[in-house]
């Protein structure tokens, strides 16, 4: 055990490396088309893989989506992420090859796949591709009967929460359905027990798509059923979390007095609180981490170890974050007013703020990178040390081989990208974050604006 909490907190920081070289930057600018007059800023979506970009615009009384600079079809309503308390309305497919969204034309809602519109219906919402890019399925409305459509197939009528969840393989589909007010989840067509409430954000399907488990309530008391076996009673539960191996479960429960993280059904330590969404397995699915709280202090607990304490609320959810080898834990806390990274339990500098999303480790697990605020100055934080101040850093991302680093920067109203500390040519600064994606080792790419020109940056890294 000793050996194993040295591996995971005792690890020293990397020694300082003499700094590589200065590289060059090659940069090709491929046009993605023009916005157009009438577009609705908020809207404006891009694809996982950072080369297409969609948008709604209107005109006059209609509104159409634009998509690769390709006007769709008007009408007259589209379905806004921001515009509405449905989910998922303006969705790529994970592949960024597909694209769907929800239109109305008259009193009625079509949703439109490929170009292609679907049935009409009173409401559409909830649209979801399957991992594998192959299906889609949505909720749906007629009258006062809701079902769930897959592949274009209506399904039984229910009275519906709005998630649907495919499983990690593309053929499995769940989601969380009522009748009479009593609920239960849908699995692969087959109805399950019924409960006086089921929380359907807690669905989840194992990596290997073989279990689902979900938390569901029953006379004020809430418990987590796995492949339809009912867990121990609690005030609460959530959180829910498969291993990656599919073969262990976690998830936070606890009463108005106490909190556990419970695994594969056995009570760890009670604590006052636990942080919900912080739990979260190792790559190799022998440790779990997870952010607890004492009275007046949070500290990271990582299996049975415990890290250093730290003021009430300055541990953060969604962290701790494991290196790709799970032998170091990262994680953000706060220090007074300030915010810090605590990697291998050894200390980074203080911050006024530290991007949630931007902590990562290289994927060798060597190296770690993170973007820190100081007033209105913002740097990237590559090993511990601070690169160039701007306006604003996005995350930093890392190259497949980990010997580089690219990052996005803003300063006043001009954007580029920044690799190993150098800048590319500048671009128009825009409201939205759009990630860089590392196609190999010495290229990468990313969507940039110049006016209302929409451009496909591919940058190679000469040295």
């Amino acid at each position: 055990m000793f050996r194993l909490l040295r591996s995971l907190f005792g690890s020293p920081a990397p020694a300082d490396k003499p700094n590589p070289p200065a590289v060059k930057l090659n940069i090709t600018e491929t046009s993605r088309g023009k916005l157009v007059e009438g577009i609705i800023p908020e809207t404006l979506t891009v694809s996982p893989d950072s080369r297409r970009v969609v948008y709604v615009a209107g005109r006059g009384e209609k509104m159409f989506v634009v998509i690769d600079d390709v006007q769709g079809k008007e009408y007259d309503d589209i379905e806004r992420p921001l515009a509405t308390a449905f989910r998922d309305t303006l969705v790529f497919s994970p592949d960024s090859k597909r694209f769907a969204y929800a239109a109305k034309r008259g009193k009625k809602w079509v949703v439109v796949v490929d170009g292609v519109e679907g049935k009409e219906y009173d409401r559409a919402w909830s649209l979801v591709f399957s991992p594998d890019s192959k299906r889609v399925a949505y909720g749906a409305k007629r009258e006062e009967k809701s079902f769930v459509v897959i592949d274009g197939a209506e399904g039984k009528e229910y009275g519906l929460a709005p998630r649907i969840v495919f499983s990690p393989d593309s053929q499995r589909c769940a989601y969380v359905a009522a009748v009479e007010r009593r609920w239960f989840m849908v699995v692969d067509g087959v109805e399950g027990k019924e409960y006086d409430d089921i929380d359907g954000d807690t669905l989840v399907f194992s990596p290997d798509s073989k279990r689902f488990a979900y938390a569901a309530k029953r006379r004020g008391c809430q418990f987590v059923v796995v492949d339809d076996m009912e867990g121990k009673e609690y005030d609460w539960a959530g959180g829910l979390i498969f291993s990656p191996d599919s073969k262990r479960l976690a998830y936070a429960a606890g009463d108005e007095y106490k909190s556990h993280v419970v695994v594969d059904e056995y009570k760890r330590k009670a604590y006052d609180a636990i942080t919900r969404g912080s739990l979260v397995f190792s790559p190799d699915s022998k440790h779990l981490a997870y952010a607890a709280g004492d009275r007046m202090w949070d500290k990271v607990v990582v299996d049975a170890d415990e890290g250093m304490g730290y003021e009430h609320d300055g541990i953060y959810a969604k962290i701790p974050v494991f290196s790709p080898d799970s032998k170091r834990v990262a994680y953000r806390v706060r220090h007074g007013d300030k915010l810090l990274v605590v990697v291998d339990r050894v200390e980074g500098k203080e911050y006024d703020s530290i991007s949630s999303d931007s902590l990562v480790f290289s994927p060798d697990s060597k190296r770690v990178a993170y973007a820190g605020e100081h007033g209105d100055k913002e740097v990237a934080v590559i090993d511990g040390k601070e690169g160039k101040e701007y306006r604003a850093v996005e995350p930093p991302v890392f190259s497949p081989d980990s010997k580089r680093v690219a990052y996005v920067a803003r300063t006043g109203e001009h954007r580029f990208v920044v690799v190993d500390g150098v800048e590319s040519k500048e671009y128009d600064k825009i409201a939205h974050q759009i990630p860089l994606v590392f196609d190999s080792p010495t290229k990468l790419h990313t969507l940039m604006f110049r006016g209302v020109q929409i451009f496909l940056v591919e940058i190679e890294i000469m040295e």
